[in-house]
């Protein structure tokens, strides 16, 4: 009776569990050491289903969606700092140890933090076109104190009726793929959003600056950067931004590689993903 039980616990760990926090939706697939995979703004998990299928080796698989997407319901600002907390909360309630954070863009930002505040907890980062201070790069100079969720923009965007925002939606998309059979799936992601969390929550995106976070993470990370506009503006760009950054190791991927490195430069990114994993 007690094998029965134990091994209908492992089916049930394999197929997948769905977990349900204030800000965030954790399902998990798999036995192993814990993989937590973060995905992007407005994007849900399953943008790593294609990357969980190519990793080598025995892994549990967190997968994480954020409030406010893909049918999570919103949740009351400040938006960013629930991310992390609930992340934070099912890391240390479930006791994880040797915890490696896979994070696209946004979701490199929470790896960041996380990593700060667990410490040894985490063993590894990859952080795929992640930018610690997106805000230098957008509006050089203007301080986080500038930008409010009241705002003539934000407002603006709040009240931007459905097709012009489904127009916006989809040059959004098609500027960060190189991939035009992705271009309709980024674009659903982004409709599928609440609108609040769409427009507030990237406002707490603007206010973030890591930079200084970067000093209190010893972790062994890899950082992947796309290579729009150049291979050699991009280096730049990412040596800069991670310079506080000590235990690091930064690759770009190859030409004309846009924000979503992991569709534009499938396989590429898999080597690199397996070769750090290792």
């Amino acid at each position: 009776m007690k094998r029965i039980a134990i091994a209908l616990i492992l089916s049930v760990l394999a197929v997948g569990l769905k977990a349900q926090f204030n800000a965030v939706r954790i399902e998990t697939q798999g036995t192993g050491n814990p993989i937590i995979l973060l995905p992007g703004f407005t994007c849900p998990a399953s943008v790593w289903d294609s990357t969980i299928v190519n990793i080598k080796g025995n892994y549990r698989y967190i997968k994480v969606t954020y409030a406010g997407f893909d049918g999570v319901p919103a949740v009351d600002m400040p938006w960013y700092p629930k991310l992390t907390a609930d992340i934070a909360k099912y890391i240390t309630d479930n006791r994880l140890t040797n915890v490696i954070i896979i994070g696209h863009s946004m979701g490199g930002n929470l790896a960041i933090d996380l990593a700060a505040i667990l410490g040894d907890r985490i063993t590894k980062l990859i952080l795929v076109d992640a930018i610690p201070c997106m805000r230098e790069l957008m509006m050089p100079g203007v301080p986080a104190s500038a930008l409010q969720y009241d705002s003539p923009y934000n407002n603006q965007m709040l009240q931007m009726p459905a097709e012009g925002f489904k127009q916006m939606a989809g040059g959004m998309a098609s500027n960060m793929t190189n991939r035009t059979d992705k271009v309709g799936l980024l674009t659903d992601w982004i409709l599928a959003s609440d609108k609040k969390t769409y427009v507030y929550g990237f406002t707490d995106l603007l206010k973030l600056d890591l930079r200084n976070t970067l000093k209190s993470v010893s972790t062994k990370t890899l950082v992947v950067g796309a290579s729009f506009p150049t291979v050699e503006q991009a280096k730049g760009v990412f040596e800069s931004q991670y310079a506080n950054l000590s235990n690091k190791h930064i690759t770009i991927a190859p030409a004309n590689c846009k924000h979503f490195v992991m569709f534009d430069a499938a396989e590429w990114f898999y080597n690199q993903l397996n070769t750090f994993l290792e």
